[in-house]
């Protein structure tokens, strides 16, 4: 085992997982002087925070509130968002002398110079200069129970005791930085209800017959609006071999649920009917696949041509061809046929249930000592630097009571 210099054998509290909410977590913990061992499957801590944002990390945005979360129960997350806000993460990151930007719609990224690597090594610098915690990296967990101190787990089959233990272990998106459901299993030992966990973030796929139809637009990118059941999100969408994807379609994928359709607006700022009457009026010998080159990319607009049926000038085209051009263009509905699944998934929507925790503090109710923070639990946020937020605020919130 890898230790830090200011390892004990004796911690207060247990935390499970060393990426945002759990160092969040650990900073606040040993702040209050409980003598905190943070405990790492990965080789190193804050794997997640430095893939993250193509290792600019995004992370936080600055419009954050409830309602850019997903959960079982949308009020849960307003108290740990209310106690740490993402200007309290910002001081942080200025402390730390971080550059940082805003790119758009509120979202923080660090400038690529250092980038997320820095943020990774601002926690470990501040959660070490508390001279209270310590963190132990490629550490399997096998067991956890109760003790008649607090908690007795197996760590690479040596045990460890604390009086308060903190889930912080993610869910099973990114499997290949070694993401598990190691927090479920924790949680329905202590007889705890889980939301079913499942993919979010994620793109779409498409049926054989459907993908096959798009897969020549594999590639080809444009801004759109598009909404399912109560999400709606204008941002942009790009077709690929499989089906969709794009900053647009990881937003709806997380409403989307198997058999739901999609609606997709592919021209959201002009009405393809005002767009038709202008160009009989002023160009009428264009052809369709011309006028509609000018508002989205080419080989789209030559699919929708071919769709419809219309090989003519703009001033041949029938009610009929109008019509379907409309709903082809304004309401394209599609019924996608899956997800890529929580290999390409940013994050994991459901988890342990809100129901199960106190807000103030993340500590399940049935079980004293024991916490629930971060993706592990029944939050799940918006694209766009929210999930960040949300580990950072819950983990703050257990900091103060573990």
């Amino acid at each position: 085992m890898a230790t830090s210099k200011s390892a004990t054998n004796d911690p207060d509290v247990l935390v499970l997982g060393a990426g945002a909410a759990g160092l969040m977590c650990a900073l606040e913990a040993g702040k209050r002087g409980r003598r905190v061992l943070v405990l790492e499957k990965a080789k190193s801590i804050g794997e997640k925070i430095r893939i993250s944002g193509g290792g600019r990390c995004n992370f936080t945005n600055l419009h954050t509130g409830p309602e850019n979360f997903l959960s079982e129960n949308p009020h849960f997350c307003r108290s740990a968002l209310s106690r740490f806000s993402p200007q309290d993460f910002v001081s942080m990151i200025d402390e730390a002398g971080i550059p940082w930007h805003e790119k758009k719609l509120g979202q923080l990224f660090c400038t690529p110079r250092g980038g997320a690597r820095l943020v990774v090594e601002m926690l470990r610098s501040a959660c070490e200069a508390t001279g209270n915690v310590s963190f132990q990296c490629n550490i399997e967990v096998s067991r956890v129970e109760t003790d008649s101190r607090g908690f007795r787990i197996l760590a690479n089959g040596q045990p460890l005791l604390g009086s308060s233990l903190v889930i912080a272990t993610g869910g099973p998106s990114i499997p290949q930085i070694g993401a598990t459901g190691f927090g479920y299993e924790v949680a329905e030992q202590f007889k705890l209800e889980v939301i079913r966990p499942r993919p979010a973030l994620v793109p779409l796929t498409l049926s054989k017959e459907k993908s096959t139809a798009v897969r020549k637009l594999s590639g080809v990118s444009l801004p759109v609006l598009v909404s399912c059941h109560q999400g709606q999100f204008r941002e942009a969408m790009l077709f690929t071999h499989r089906g969709l994807s794009g900053p647009a379609i990881l937003q709806i994928s997380s409403y989307w649920e198997p058999g739901d359709d999609i609606h997709l607006d592919l021209l959201p700022d002009r009405q393809i009917q005002d767009l038709l009457a202008q160009s009989r009026d002023q160009t009428p010998k264009r052809s369709l696949s011309r006028v509609l080159e000018a508002y989205i990319p080419k080989r789209l607009a030559a699919e929708i041509t071919a769709e419809v049926g219309h090989s003519g000038t703009v001033s041949q085209i029938s009610t009929q061809t109008r019509r379907a051009l409309q709903t082809r263009i304004h309401d394209w509905t599609l019924r996608p046929s899956g997800t890529e699944g929580f290999r390409t998934a940013e994050v994991t929507r459901g988890g342990v249930d809100t129901q199960e925790l106190s807000s103030k503090t993340m500590e399940a109710k049935k079980q004293p000592g024991l916490y629930f923070i971060g993706e592990v639990v029944d939050v799940t946020g918006h694209l766009g630097g929210f999930n960040f937020q949300w580990a950072w605020a819950s983990g703050y919130a257990a900091g103060q009571s573990a």
